[in-house]
C-alpha cells in the first residue's frame, strides 16, 4: 500500500511541475501589456453631477404645463451615455440628450410636466446611464390648485 501511495505522489508531483513549466512558457509580454491597458480602460467611468436633484414649480393651476431643465456635468473620466429616462407617470416627460457627453462637459435634461393632479404632487424621473451607479433619480413637485378655484397653496 505504501508503494502505491508513494508512486501516486511522485506521479502527481511530476504532472503538476511539468504543467507549470508549460503554462509559464506560453505567457507573452504583449498579451500582459494589452490586458493591463484593458483593465485601466475599464476603470474609466463617467459620473453625472447634477446642479440640483429636485425642482419645485411652486403653486400652479391645474392643467398648466410646466417645464424645467436639470443641468449636469460629466465629472468622470469617460464619455457619459444616457440610455433611458423614465418618469413615474405619463404626465411627466423627460427629454435627455441623445449624444454622449465628454468628460468635463455639461448638458441638460429637459422635463415637461402637464400640470395634472391636485394638491401636493411629486413625480420622479429615473435616468439610466453608463455610470458606476447605473441610474440617478430626479424629482419635480408642485402644489396644484383645481382649475377655476381660488388660489390656496401650501400653508407656510
Amino acid at each position: 500500500m505504501r508503494k502505491v501511495v508513494l508512486a501516486v505522489s511522485l506521479a502527481s508531483v511530476f504532472a503538476f511541475t511539468s504543467c507549470k513549466e508549460k503554462a509559464s512558457s506560453k505567457i507573452q509580454t504583449a498579451n500582459v501589456a494589452q490586458a493591463a491597458e484593458r483593465d485601466e480602460a475599464a476603470k474609466a467611468v463617467p459620473v453625472m453631477t447634477f446642479e440640483k436633484a429636485e425642482h419645485d414649480f411652486g403653486t400652479i393651476e391645474q392643467g398648466t404645463p410646466q417645464e424645467t431643465a436639470f443641468k449636469f456635468t460629466n465629472t468622470g473620466n469617460a464619455p457619459l451615455i444616457i440610455t433611458d429616462a423614465k418618469s413615474s407617470c405619463g404626465c411627466t416627460v423627460p427629454n435627455p440628450p441623445k449624444d454622449p457627453i465628454a468628460p468635463g462637459e455639461s448638458s441638460e435634461l429637459l422635463v415637461k410636466f402637464n400640470g395634472s393632479g391636485q394638491n401636493q404632487v411629486t413625480k420622479t424621473i429615473t435616468v439610466t446611464a453608463n455610470t458606476a451607479k447605473g441610474s440617478e433619480v430626479l424629482r419635480i413637485k408642485a402644489f396644484v390648485n383645481p382649475k377655476g378655484a381660488a388660489p390656496l397653496g401650501p400653508v407656510k
